[in-house]
């Protein structure tokens, strides 16, 4: 830098600095000598500083309204206290001490001890508590064995044989076999499962997730729900044990019915007796067998309360009924009034007042089921080829050979409608559903008609609603569901030949029977437990074939 610049700016600067230090301290010095009195005294230092003022005011304020919120609180305390009874105030004072001055004594005392605590882990109250553990003993003898490593042979045992790693793994350690197999247990799992990590913490997520799990896992039953409706086409089912198989016979199955309040099933055949089982779909083991001598079975039934069981024979006009409370047989000899010779079918009303006895020249005859004496007789014309009641059991559907449907009133005994079952040449079978819904009528071409009840009680010529053609030959037995969703269909008269109808669609499940298999053969009789949770065939073999319907929950 040149000399002159040099000597300009440092007096500008230093110069400048000097005058204004001096023009700003002499004006004040001067103006303090020129009043004439003494030199004032210098102003205290709270007034030289402001910001020192605002920060006592404001510490000030703080513990002005500390002091309020205190008295505040002491005050809503006693207000408080003046309602609590002498005991509990007693027993606050033990456990809490008294804290009437300073309620947050406590509090300190408590955030004192855990500071404590955590500066000096080795306080006295820690020394106490291990003091207060009793001495480790020494064992009185200890087994030189019991320290040896236990030798696992991988030679002679197949399992442990694949997993040696060379051929000089003859014997392995416990310790070291045991990390092998959770080696080969990891492998195949692809690695260690959740439910095995035990370090694994549970979220809030996981521990709901899991008492679902539990709540599930504590109820029994099908844990995939249902529909309400039974959907159509394919009917999920199970071939169980035979009902009857504790007493196989070979005699033909003549009936087979479930209780209507247990969990059994009857079933009675041409060998003179009817059984009861159990059904549990495994073993279905055996309750009981009545003997019936020289009286093959044509037809045994419940009663509609289910404790006594009707049954008549082929050849006799006996009817025997079985007290099943009482174990007592009682054979019905007369019916006074009744001059059939033989009495082979009969029917049960639905509400247990009525017995209804097929007879012989096209009259059926109307019993009291409590006294079994007779009420009255209807006439048709032709045979009467098969007869059922109403849901209601307030009117009576019969049947004739000659193909017509006749719907009797119970309580008159006479005749409400009258129609020919269209395209029946013959008449065989008869069944109405137990909501009240539908009729249907088998004929001995094989075919089915539903009708709705509606139109066969107004109309003399009522259509069906479908004709079911899927058998060839005569429908000699015809069962709907108590839930009103499947229609059995069967014909004694040729092998294999049931179908299950789906209703309302009227359509035929595809996948029963299993043709290939051969095992229904000629069926006489069948019947839907109270629930529909079973379906159970009888035929000519002897055998009561028993199918679990998955569709229903419950028997």
């Amino acid at each position: 830098m040149p000399p002159e610049r040099r000597t300009r700016t440092k007096p500008d600067r230093r110069g400048g600095s000097r005058i204004d230090r001096k023009s700003h301290m002499k004006p004040d010095r001067r103006s303090r000598a020129g009043t004439g009195g003494p030199p004032q005294k210098a102003a205290p230092s709270s007034q030289r500083t402001p910001p020192a003022q605002r920060r006592a005011a404001a510490a000030a304020i703080t513990v002005a309204a500390a002091e309020e919120e205190s008295r505040l609180r002491q005050r809503n305390r006693l207000a408080l206290e003046e309602d609590k009874p002498a005991v509990e105030r007693s027993l606050e004072e033990l456990v809490f001490g008294d804290v009437e001055d300073d309620q947050d004594a406590l509090l300190r005392r408590l955030r004192g001890s855990r500071v404590q605590l955590q500066e000096d882990s080795d306080s006295e109250v820690e020394n106490e508590a291990k003091d207060n553990f009793l001495p480790q003993k020494k064992p009185v003898w200890v087994d030189e064995e019991d320290e040896d490593e236990e030798m696992i042979d991988m030679v002679n045992n197949r399992f442990r044989k694949d997993m040696m790693k060379n051929a000089s793994e003859t014997k392995l350690p416990k310790n070291k076999l045991q990390r092998r197999l959770k080696e080969e247990f990891q492998h195949a799992m692809g690695g260690v499962p959740a439910w095995a990590e035990t370090r694994k913490r549970k979220t809030s997520s996981d521990d709901e997730s899991e008492e679902d799990e539990d709540d599930l896992l504590q109820r029994t039953g099908n844990f995939i729900s249902t529909s309400a409706s039974l959907p159509r086409g394919i009917l999920k089912m199970k071939n169980c044990q035979q009902a009857n198989a504790e007493r196989p016979t070979t005699a033909q199955i003549s009936s087979v019915q479930f209780h209507p309040r247990a969990q059994v099933v009857m079933v009675a055949g041409l060998d003179n007796a009817f059984s009861l089982f159990q059904v549990d779909g495994k073993t279905n083991p055996k309750i009981q067998s009545i003997y019936l001598e020289r009286f093959p079975i044509f037809k045994a039934c419940f009663s509609a309360n289910g404790e006594e069981v009707l049954a008549t024979s082929t050849h006799s006009k006996v009817l025997y009924v079985y007290d099943m409370l009482a174990g007592k047989l009682i054979p019905v000899h007369q019916v006074r009034g009744l001059k059939e010779k033989i009495v082979r079918s009969f029917e049960v009303s639905p509400d247990g007042s009525f017995l209804l006895i097929n007879g012989i020249a096209g009259y059926s005859h109307l019993l009291t089921m409590k006294t079994r004496e007779l009420i009255g007789s209807m006439k048709i014309n032709g045979t009467v080829s098969a007869s059922t009641f109403s849901s209601d059991s307030k009117k009576i559907y019969t049947c004739s050979g000659d193909g017509e449907v006749y719907i009797w009133d119970v309580n008159s005994r006479k005749c409400l409608n009258r129609f020919v079952d269209e395209g029946s040449l013959r008449g065989l079978s008869i069944a109405a559903s137990k909501n009240g819904q539908y009729v249907a009528c088998g004929s001995g071409c094989g075919v089915v008609n539903i009708y709705s009840q509606d139109s066969c009680l107004q109309e003399t010529n009522p259509k069906p609603i479908k004709a079911i053609m899927n058998l060839v030959t005569g429908v000699t037995s015809l069962t709907f569901n108590p839930t009103t969703e499947i229609l059995a269909v069967a014909s004694k008269k040729m092998k294999e030949a049931v179908r299950l109808v789906h209703l309302p669609s009227c359509t035929v499940f595809s996948n029963f029977p299993v043709v290939k298999k051969k095992t229904i053969s000629h069926i006489h009789s069948m019947d839907f437990s109270p629930r529909s949770g079973y379906f159970a065939l009888g035929n000519e073999k002897g055998k009561a074939l028993l199918y679990r319907l998955h569709h229903y929950s419950d028997f």
